[in-house]
């Protein structure tokens, strides 16, 4: 028997769960769905937000097949509270911040399993990458070259998901900039 994940270093961790891009997948978009209606029936009423973003939300793009999902909560809710209920319920919580949370689902011993999720716990207002997700939707010509430059960054970065993720920094912050101009305060 295998060790378990939280008796992994980072460097094992990145061996088992590797960089994967693969080609954009229509069930990506039912995956959230399933989630997010599970989600609504396990947490708190309320002016929650709930919304797929990242790469699989970005219409025709490679991605890593990782359904990223924001939650929003009103400052008047305990993040606490709700960091409980979604690992009573399958998440892992990964990190945690004064205002945020990340969470995990879908890692096993073995590897991936069929469906994997990242869920973002954050407070209303805090969610920036809802202005990239639908600029790049709007702007089919720049979703692709971020696919490039994801593809470009693939293999260099395989073992390596904070490289792979700080070398699209860059790009990532400036269209999120142009985004966050065009749309004015959308979110």
């Amino acid at each position: 028997m295998g060790k378990s994940l939280s008796d992994m270093t980072l460097e094992e961790l990145w061996e088992l769960f590797p960089i994967i891009l693969t080609e954009h997948n229509e069930e990506w978009t039912k995956w959230y769905a399933e989630e997010e209606k599970r989600l609504i029936g396990v947490l708190p009423s309320g002016d929650i937000r709930i919304s797929h973003f990242g790469s699989t939300s970005i219409n025709n793009i490679w991605a890593k097949p990782i359904i990223d999902i924001l939650v929003e909560l009103p400052t008047s809710m305990s993040m606490e509270s709700v960091k409980q209920i979604l690992v009573q319920n399958g998440y892992i919580c990964m990190s945690e911040q004064e205002n945020r949370k990340s969470f995990n689902m879908g890692y096993t011993s073995e590897g991936f399993a069929e469906k994997v999720f990242h869920l973002h716990l954050r407070y209303l207002g805090d969610n920036d990458e809802l202005y990239f997700r639908d600029y790049m939707n709007d702007n089919p010509l720049l979703a692709k070259q971020y696919e490039e430059l994801k593809l470009s960054l693939w293999k260099r970065f395989e073992h390596n998901r904070d490289g792979y993720t700080s070398a699209k920094t860059d790009f990532v912050s400036e269209q999120t900039d142009k985004a966050k101009k065009f749309y004015g305060n959308k979110y």
